[in-house]
C-alpha cells in the first residue's frame, strides 16, 4: 500500500459519507413532498446541497491530482481529517434529519446556512494552505501553471472563496439563491478549466 492509499482510505471514506449526507438529505426531501405531506422544499436548501457536492468532488479531485506529494503521517492524516471532518459537518446541516418537522425548508436555511458556508470556507481555505504546505514539503514534480485553463481554474476558485465569504454576510433569500447559483457555477467553471 502506498502512501497516497492510505490516506486516500481515509479521505474517500470521509468524503463518501458527506456526499452520503447531501444526498441522503435530497432523498428524505423528495420523499416527504411525494408523500403528500404539505412541505415547502424551495430553492435555497437544494442550492446549498448542490453547491456542497460540487465542492466535496473538487476536493476530492484535489488529492488526486496530488497524490505524488502526500506522504503518510501523522500530520497528513489529522489535516485530512480535520478538512473532511467540516465537510462532513456541513453537509449533515444541509437538510433537517426529521423534514417532517420543515414544513418550510427555507426556515431551516435560514437556522443553518451560517454554519453550512462557514464550513465550506474554512475547508476551502484549509485545502488552499494543506496545497500550498505540499509545494514547499513536496513540490510537484508537474509543471506549477500551464496556461489559461490553469489561470480560470485559480481564479474560479478564488471567486468561490469571496462569494462563501458575501454569502456569510447577506441576509435576503433571493440573494442567497443567485450567490449559491453562482458558487455552483465556479466550481464547475474550475473543474472544466482543469481539463485544459
Amino acid at each position: 500500500m502506498t502512501s497516497f492509499e492510505l490516506v486516500f482510505a481515509v479521505y474517500g471514506l470521509l468524503l463518501g459519507l458527506a456526499i452520503a449526507e447531501v444526498l441522503g438529505g435530497f432523498a428524505r426531501a423528495l420523499k416527504l413532498k411525494r408523500g403528500g405531506k404539505a412541505v415547502r422544499v424551495g430553492w435555497l436548501t437544494p442550492l446549498l446541497g448542490i453547491a456542497v457536492i460540487l465542492d466535496l468532488t473538487s476536493f476530492w479531485l484535489l488529492a488526486w491530482e496530488a497524490q505524488s506529494q502526500i506522504l503518510a503521517n501523522y500530520l497528513t492524516l489529522v489535516s485530512v481529517l480535520a478538512i473532511v471532518g467540516i465537510y462532513y459537518l456541513a453537509a449533515s446541516l444541509i437538510f433537517p434529519d426529521e423534514p417532517a418537522d420543515w414544513p418550510d425548508f427555507d426556515l431551516w436555511y435560514d437556522r443553518q446556512n451560517r454554519m453550512v458556508i462557514g464550513g465550506l470556507l474554512a475547508a476551502n481555505v484549509g485545502s488552499w494552505i494543506g496545497s500550498i504546505g505540499l509545494e514547499f514539503v513536496a513540490p510537484s514534480p508537474e509543471e506549477t501553471f500551464s496556461g489559461a485553463g490553469d489561470a480560470v481554474e485559480v481564479l474560479a476558485s478564488l471567486g468561490v472563496l469571496v462569494l462563501l465569504l458575501v454569502l456569510l454576510r447577506v441576509n435576503g433569500r433571493r440573494t442567497n439563491a443567485v450567490l449559491l447559483a453562482a458558487v455552483s457555477v465556479l466550481l464547475l467553471t474550475a473543474g472544466i478549466a482543469e481539463l485544459f
